[in-house]
């Protein structure tokens, strides 16, 4: 079997240069890269409207919905993709920076938050998308999805499930099957970091020692995933058995540079979160103390009036 044409999916001819991994290249299936110019153009149009009623909204998360969607198109809809079926190393690129980057970016743009703002509320037609995002938003269907029983181990099996079984070459050798499983990938990246971030209003919320937990469990897979794809003597996965003669490229060796990429990929976007969530709870502690000390205040007073009304009333039944 020729690995070469993946049955009909398209592969660069000439060898990977810096140059030419992000050349533009849309096949007939390339379902994610259309889908991020779509989001990318709803996103500002839902901005401009919002401006337009004269309300503002953070130029960060727009810049952060930008990043999103440009780096899913970025290994999706060029070159990038075309080499990621012939390299591993690039195809372990591609997974990382569609599970764990281009998730974070897209989540941090709180898209959900902009929707309900700006989509039309209303009992007709205009008001049913809105409707529909808040019956999703609350369903049964959605909490469980959005559960961390069910988004960690979706999470760890997407690394151990997909590259230590033969559902791997399966996927790569079907163009449909091949974008399902990039769409995995993003969708396994947004309902993990989803709760986690906790920049939208989501089907199930965590209180910050959850959300640093669930972040951190899976850290242990994934490194132990990375180290055990770097050290293996011999091929994980077919796909990458005969990249093109001409390249150069010693399979063995590049695979031990994606095990080494999927291992050092986890870490970034884990601690950068970590951050995140560890700067929310932090300020969320200092506003519940001003809180208390603003609720001690008003009782200690109240206490305090009541105590010299009942004096106030003391003195004047002694005084009869």
């Amino acid at each position: 079997m020729d690995h070469g044409h993946h049955s009909g999916m398209w592969v660069p001819g000439d060898a990977p240069t810096l140059g030419r991994l992000f050349l533009p290249h849309l096949d007939g299936w390339s379902v994610l890269p259309v889908l991020s110019v779509l989001g990318l153009v709803l996103y500002l149009g839902a901005v401009v409207r919002l401006r337009r009623t004269g309300v503002t909204w953070p130029w960060w998360r727009t810049a952060s919905w930008i990043a999103g969607t440009v780096s899913l198109f970025a290994v999706t809809g060029t070159w990038f993709n075309g080499y990621s079926m012939v390299l591993f190393s690039l195809h372990m690129t591609q997974h990382m920076v569609l599970s764990m980057l281009s998730p974070l970016f897209l989540l941090c743009a709180a898209p959900v938050t902009l929707a309900l703002r700006t989509l039309p509320r209303g009992r007709g037609l205009a008001g049913v998308p809105r409707a529909l995002l808040l019956d999703g938003l609350h369903s049964r269907l959605a909490r469980a999805v959005s559960s961390p029983v069910f988004t960690v181990p979706l999470f760890i099996a997407s690394l151990y499930g997909i590259y230590f079984t033969p559902v791997f070459d399966a996927l790569m050798d079907d163009p449909i099957g091949h974008q399902f499983m990039l769409a995995h990938f993003v969708v396994t990246g947004l309902l993990f970091f989803g709760p986690v971030l906790a920049q939208d209003p989501w089907p199930r919320s965590v209180g910050h020692g959850g959300r640093i937990l669930e972040l951190l469990v899976p850290v242990p897979f994934h490194a132990f995933f990375g180290v055990a794809v770097m050290m293996a003597s011999s091929l994980v996965v077919d796909s990458f058995a005969e990249p093109p003669a001409g390249w150069g490229v010693d399979p063995l060796q590049d695979q031990g540079v994606a095990g080494g990429i999927a291992w050092s990929f986890g870490e970034l976007p884990t601690a950068l979160v970590l951050a995140v969530v560890l700067f929310s709870w932090m300020n969320s502690e200092e506003r519940r103390g001003r809180r208390l000390d603003r609720a001690a205040d008003r009782t200690e007073d109240a206490e305090l009036e009541a105590y010299n009304a009942r004096l106030r009333s003391l003195s004047a039944s002694s005084d009869r």
